[in-house]
């Protein structure tokens, strides 16, 4: 392995065989390449979450290092990406949202809640690892708990075409996995109220004119804006860790807020009515449609034909 550390640009597959979170490590810069892989509907499904978590613990409890042939290897920075063209994440598993509502399974939709926080908590504590920096990289569009997911990182770099956007409130609900939190840390609670509650499509221009995209790429250059920004800040990674370590100190997201607001989430949607579901109903086709195609539209395009009515 010490022979390969210096091969810049190699990267080595490692995890379960079959996981639906497929990661590479980098030696040369201590990268690490996280990507969504889930079958069908592109959302963050218990699957999924599962396999988010179990890698991550592992990370968090070799204290921010990965295991490869048997030696640890520590993470410098983090990336979390999509297999999925043209989709980062559409976020929560509306038809599981829809049955656990219909059958009053109120204690499994807190779990579901509970599995998005153990992950998002992880996310935005830097897995207590104290040299790691975290980076979103979107090539694709990001929904509701994917945009959520995106921003949970400490730098959000996006491609000139993704589109994002939190559509919670067309179906009477909100985003309750962290949006409010995140969005409130970066641009105040004002304006990340006035986010939410439009349930708008914004470009990655416009998020990046709003503070929330940190970097803007070109389209189909995701990955080599993530390579340069890593080797433009490789010499002063120690200080600008510490500006991101500064940033959870003065404004702080702690674990009993996102409970107490995924708890909100859940009596929430306990109060939706028949018409709500008939919209969430819409949206889950639109999903579907999109798990079953190449992707080549954008996902907005069926979000807004779902909620033209």
């Amino acid at each position: 392995m010490s022979n390969l550390r210096d091969a810049l640009g190699l990267r080595i597959a490692y995890g379960q065989p079959g996981s639906q979170f497929q990661t590479e490590f980098e030696p040369a810069n201590g990268t690490l390449w996280g990507y969504f892989a889930p079958p069908g509907r592109p959302c963050f499904g218990l699957g999924l979450l599962k396999d988010i978590r179990a890698h991550d613990i592992a990370l968090a409890m070799n204290g921010g290092k990965v295991q490869i042939e048997n030696e640890l290897h520590e993470v410098r920075y983090y990336v979390c990406g999509s297999r999925i063209p043209g989709v980062f994440s559409l976020g929560g598993d509306l038809g599981l949202f829809m049955m656990l509502i219909k059958s009053q399974s109120r204690e499994e939709l807190a779990h579901y809640a509970r599995m998005c926080i153990d992950n998002m908590y992880a996310r935005i504590q830097n897995y207590y690892a104290p040299n790691m920096v975290t980076i979103s990289m979107l090539q694709g569009d990001a929904l509701g708990g994917g945009l959520e997911c995106a921003l949970s990182s400490d730098v959000v770099i996006a491609e000139e075409s993704v589109q994002m956007g939190l559509p919670e409130i067309l179906f009477n609900l909100f985003p309750g996995m962290g949006a409010y939190s995140l969005l409130a840390r970066r641009i105040g609670m004002r304006k990340a109220e006035e986010m939410i509650l439009s349930g708008r499509m914004l470009s990655a221009k416009a998020m990046h004119e709003a503070g929330l995209v940190d970097v803007l790429a070109k389209d189909g250059e995701g990955e080599a804006t993530v390579q340069d920004w890593i080797a433009r800040n490789a010499k002063r990674q120690n200080g600008t860790q510490a500006i991101f370590r500064a940033r959870q100190i003065v404004q702080p997201i702690t674990r009993q807020e996102l409970d107490a607001v995924a708890e909100l989430w859940v009596e929430a949607a306990f109060r939706l009515q028949e018409r709500d579901l008939r919209m969430m109903a819409r949206l889950v086709r639109s999903q579907e449609r999109l798990g079953d195609s190449d992707h080549s539209e954008h996902v907005v395009e069926p979000v807004r034909e779902a909620i033209a009515v």
